[in-house]
């Protein structure tokens, strides 16, 4: 907005703040940013006091909202958004901070332009142009921000989705739910390698009995886990391997070349049989009575 366009506006917004403000206010409370308690009415009026003096400076200054004169309003509005997309705000709620002051302005506009329906219908066009871009602006800043949030939960979520479990000394499990992806296979492989190191294991065993379907990609992911296990001195053993998946695997002619069991039970036989311990009974039973074993 060049400064010859904004100066009905800024005459408009001088001459009239405070009672541009307070029909604003009304429209804020009227709408749905009260209503979940996230924010409180006094800070709604603070933002919006602040937000009208910022924009009365940056009309009397000229420029478009783009330029030097609008960074105050630029950085209160990016504030906004941050703050509100992380207190759980929807997109519209946020923008209508903004756009919601149409209507105060237009009001103000009617007041001080008399009949002069043309000037009314500049100074409206004017005030669209300009509520508009600042509008856009606060909901790029608020799609930002979600998308920082979510991506912070994904990969959150990942790590609890790919807990190491420690099954005896010099033995580690790894079950993995879900499909594996590039990203998830790093969260994967940084968590057994640091187990590895932390319990001193000899053998992992990852278990992907909750792994929906395992295709080229999949088996790649896994010896990638594998490769980076040996690196460590760790050996590996894969249980989980449903007959479904042993077909589609020999169907596709997937290798992954690393032992496989089809249950953890199994691998983790096999495990301690590679570090020189058996389960054996302790003692017999009477039918019905349950087994117990110990590790010898």
């Amino acid at each position: 907005m060049a400064k010859d366009q904004g100066v009905s506006i800024a005459k408009i917004v001088a001459a009239d703040e405070d009672r541009i403000l307070a029909d604003w206010l009304e429209a804020l409370k009227a709408g749905t940013n009260l209503r979940a308690g996230r924010i409180t009415e006094m800070e709604l009026q603070t933002q919006a006091r602040d937000f009208l003096r910022h924009l009365r400076e940056a009309l009397a200054s000229g420029g478009d909202t783009g330029s030097a004169a609008y960074e105050p309003i630029r950085e209160m509005l990016g504030d906004i958004s941050r703050s509100r997309a992380l207190q759980g705000f929807t997109p519209t709620e946020t923008a209508t901070f903004v756009f919601s002051l149409k209507e105060a302005l237009f009001t103000a506009m009617n007041r001080s332009g008399g009949k002069d329906a043309e000037a009314i219908a500049r100074g409206t066009w004017e005030m669209t142009v300009l509520l508009d871009s600042l509008g856009l602006y606060t909901i790029e800043a608020f799609q930002k921000t979600r998308e920082q949030v979510i991506a912070r939960q994904q990969r959150e979520i990942a790590e609890l989705s790919t807990p190491v479990v420690k099954l005896w000394d010099g033995v580690l499990a790894l079950p993995l739910i879900g499909t594996l992806d590039s990203e998830r296979t790093q969260v994967v492989m940084e968590n057994l390698l640091q187990s590895l190191i932390d319990n001193n294991a000899e053998i992992a065993i990852i278990d992907i009995t909750g792994v929906p379907t395992v295709d080229t990609l999949v088996a790649q992911h896994l010896l990638k886990t594998v490769s980076a296990a040996r690196l460590m001195g760790a050996d590996c053993l894969i249980s989980g391997i449903r007959p479904q998946i042993a077909q589609t695997m020999v169907h596709l002619g997937v290798e992954l070349n690393v032992v496989s069991k089809a249950s953890l039970a199994d691998a983790f036989a096999l495990a301690l049989q590679r570090i020189g311990r058996a389960v054996v009974r302790t003692k017999n039973l009477p039918a019905g009575g349950t087994d117990r074993g110990r590790v010898g």
